[in-house]
């Protein structure tokens, strides 16, 4: 039996790329918006329900902040992209059984400050405040 232990990718690792290979197939195919949409919608709604709650309300101030942006999975998570790549994500705690939900900036966001700034936030709950905070974050991301 082989030893385990010098495994380079976690199996979440592993699914995840796997994910990210049928994201990448499903885009060249007909109706790959509506499949993006769907399959984005679909990952929302298989998540526990406190994940669940949070990433419907990400995606709900997305869309309204930047109905631009293409709604579509990235490695498996919730993700907005422009120009086919991805600018915010969501994951969701359960992903990789983590303490929190986490809402983060791939590079193409614009939300630099000097030579030093976050791009992904822990997300445990979306009060006014954060969703300000988010809209905000959504709008400078965009350019």
């Amino acid at each position: 039996m082989a030893d385990k232990s010098n495994e380079t990718w976690s199996a979440d690792e592993k699914a995840a790329m796997k994910e990210h290979a049928a994201e990448a197939k499903r885009a060249k195919g007909a109706a790959a918006k509506e499949a993006d949409v769907r399959a984005c919608l679909d990952k929302i709604a298989a998540m526990a329900p406190a994940d669940r709650a949070l990433a419907e309300r990400v995606h709900q101030i997305v869309t309204a902040v930047a109905p631009e942006l293409e709604v579509k999975t990235w490695y498996g998570m919730p993700a907005y992209a422009k120009d086919g790549k991805a600018v915010v994500f969501f994951q969701d705690a359960g992903k990789f059984k983590a303490r929190y939900a986490t809402l983060g900036f791939q590079d193409s966001a614009a939300l630099d400050e000097g030579t030093f700034w976050p791009t992904s936030y822990a997300l445990t709950a979306i009060d006014d405040a954060v969703a300000a905070r988010i809209t905000e974050l959504v709008k400078r991301a965009i350019g």
